[in-house]
């Protein structure tokens, strides 16, 4: 019983310091972005960061299935954004620097809380939430920020020496990577592709302002921009895991999908866009905990394989596309999103 107590202890600490990195990795990607891009490289700097982070997540997630050193991607990811600050004078090559951190550090955090937890979907959901936390104040603030430009490579690099010393051999029971194997259960890979969808879906619409903040509703209120959505949006990714270790997968997906539709569809008070923000949220650790389960031999190939998905649901908006603040069009988007979901988490043969 000790030694059960033990693990769940370091799990625990793992899990809580990850989160917390996870919040500080995007802050100071956040920081950096909207301080040196501007003008002609705004775009091309967009793109790349996201490329490099998101998209190269699927070779950096079949890597670390590889090389079993979690703590140490993650905690590499953490110096690669911290040097990222010292590229400042390059702005593209310092996205992409940051791009490639930010990728390695979700990578390497994503598979370690995976192989501490792979009956319950709770602790995914706390890693994954605090990443929109931190991307909003490292816009809010990247001007003050970097008036101490050392500051935050700083604190990158103490939460890269903690993930480091968490990552030593005697904390290391319980999270061994399974020997790599692509294979998937029967009807695995189909499976696979819906919870794709799902997420380009999720992204897409995310990366949609108006959905964002709620301007398909009527009027102009105060809640709908600053910290309000942003919270909404965390905590619903959060508590996603843990509803659905309590009342099952397909349930909460039903029930979570099902009434953000519903409010979009007939949106009869404004606060229903928040609402709305918080359950589709709920679906995050729910795709990314099934597809893990899929590909349980490469569960940072399936953390990849989601974040590739979440590049390819900004292209419309990389590509300019004006995307019309229709609630109609974001209630048929997640209802559609549900469907696919509630499919994607049956259960393989």
């Amino acid at each position: 019983m000790n030694g059960i107590a033990g693990h769940n202890r370091i799990f625990v600490g793992k899990t809580m310091l990850l989160s917390l990195a996870h919040a500080a990795v995007d802050l100071c990607c956040a920081a950096l972005f909207f301080s040196v891009l501007k003008g002609e490289k705004l775009w091309l700097g967009m793109v790349l960061y996201n490329a490099c982070a998101f998209l190269f997540q699927l070779p950096m997630g079949v890597l670390a299935d590889k090389l079993n050193r979690n703590m140490l991607f993650a905690a590499v990811g953490c110096a690669l954004v911290a040097l990222a600050f010292g590229l400042r004078s390059v702005p593209i090559l310092a996205m992409v620097v940051a791009g490639l951190g930010n990728g390695a550090f979700h990578v390497g955090g994503g598979i370690e809380v995976l192989n501490g937890s792979e009956t319950k979907a709770g602790p995914l959901g706390v890693f994954v939430s605090p990443g929109a936390i931190g991307l909003y104040f490292g816009r809010v603030f990247s001007a003050q920020m970097l008036s101490l430009p050392w500051l935050l490579p700083a604190i990158l690099l103490l939460f890269g020496g903690a993930i480091l010393l968490l990552g030593k051999p005697e904390f290391k029971e319980g999270s061994h990577n399974a020997e790599l194997s692509f294979e998937t259960p029967k009807g695995g890979l189909w499976l696979l592709t819906l919870l794709f969808f799902v997420v380009v879906l999720r992204s897409f619409m995310g990366t949609t302002e108006a959905f964002s903040t709620g301007d398909f509703l009527s009027g102009s209120d105060s809640w709908r921009i600053g910290l309000i959505p942003v919270l909404c949006l965390a905590l619903g990714k959060a508590a996603g895991g843990f509803i659905a270790d309590r009342n099952g997968r397909i349930p909460t997906a039903i029930v979570s999908l099902g009434l953000c539709a519903l409010f979009l569809f007939f949106p009869l008070h404004p606060i229903w866009a928040l609402c709305a923000l918080f359950l589709f949220n709920m679906s995050m650790p729910l795709t990314l905990f099934q597809s893990a389960r899929l590909l349980k031999g490469a569960k940072g190939t399936a953390f990849g394989l989601l974040t590739a998905a979440l590049f390819l649901g900004v292209v419309p908006f990389f590509l300019g596309a004006q995307i019309p603040a229709s609630n109609i069009l974001f209630g048929t988007l997640a209802a559609v999103s549900g469907v696919l979901l509630v499919i994607g988490l049956r259960e393989a043969k």
